[in-house]
């Protein structure tokens, strides 16, 4: 058995995604339990990822209020780009901001079930595309800050979705007509022309495939504030969840900071 205070699993996109699971001061490689019986438990405690302080509940995936209200990881241009001020030199954390507000990002369209608009820093890709569960995803503007994408992105929110339909992601409900070299095109129509300046010439597409067995026709999620033992045979991993036999998903990312025992 294995304790530790879980954090979003790590990836490496090869043919098949390979997944690793850090749970204390372990990794666990998921791929090779996939298949297998696992259990997790839940020991009823929730550390904060950034002072390690014990919370009685989690804040933006792992973090507990103090660290939410105050730390550069939380601030409100994480989950909306465009009111980014790093370049103003306004930030909780000029320095942070520096490595990962003020450097070049991404703004992509990515299929996870449907199309959808997306931003992330170029370090992060295809870290972010995998995180989202996307199968397919091309890249649509470069950009020198975070705010800037972020503009594009809140032009083209207006024609398309920002959100990832996590259930349908789940049951490989996909839209495969969709074709992202013309979509990379009609977005670059519908922008304002101060930004069409950044669209790449980049048309590469990443197809990404997931070590999954068989995908689930209806969800039943755990959330481990609920229940305390969850115990099942794993049949896939797809995103930042586990996939079981029985129709059961856990989100890691959701119960980052938890204290989990992991059995197998």
């Amino acid at each position: 058995m294995i304790q530790g205070n879980l954090l979003k699993m790590k990836t490496e996109l090869k043919e098949t995604v390979q997944y690793y699971l850090p749970i204390g001061n372990e990794i666990i490689y998921m791929n090779e339990l996939i298949g297998k019986e696992i259990e997790l438990k839940s020991e009823k405690q929730i550390n904060c990822i950034s002072c390690g302080k014990t919370t009685k509940t989690s804040f933006a995936q792992g973090y507990c209020y103090n660290c939410f209200i105050s730390v550069p990881e939380t601030s409100e241009c994480i989950l909306k780009p465009e009111l980014c001020q790093a370049h103003l030199g306004i930030s909780r954390d000029m320095e942070w901001s520096k490595n990962h507000c003020l450097t070049n990002h991404y703004v992509y369209l990515a299929i996870s079930s449907g199309l959808k608009v997306g931003v992330t820093r170029a370090t992060q890709i295809p870290t972010r595309w995998i995180d989202q569960g996307a199968w397919k995803a091309i890249k649509l503007a470069e950009t020198p800050n975070r705010n800037l994408a972020g503009l594009i992105e809140v032009e083209l929110k207006n024609y398309m979705s920002d959100k990832t339909s996590w259930q349908k992601m789940l049951k490989n409900d996909i839209n495969f007509n969709i074709d992202l070299e013309d979509e990379k095109q009609k977005a670059w129509e519908l922008l304002n022309p101060d930004l069409q300046q950044y669209i790449t010439e980049d048309d590469d597409i990443t197809e990404i495939n997931y070590p999954v067995i068989e995908y689930p026709k209806k969800i039943k999620s755990v959330n481990f504030d609920n229940i305390e033992i969850y115990k099942g045979k794993l049949i896939g991993i797809k995103g930042q969840y586990l996939i079981f036999e029985d129709n059961t998903v856990i989100n890691i990312r959701k119960h980052t900071g938890y204290l989990i025992s992991l059995d197998y």
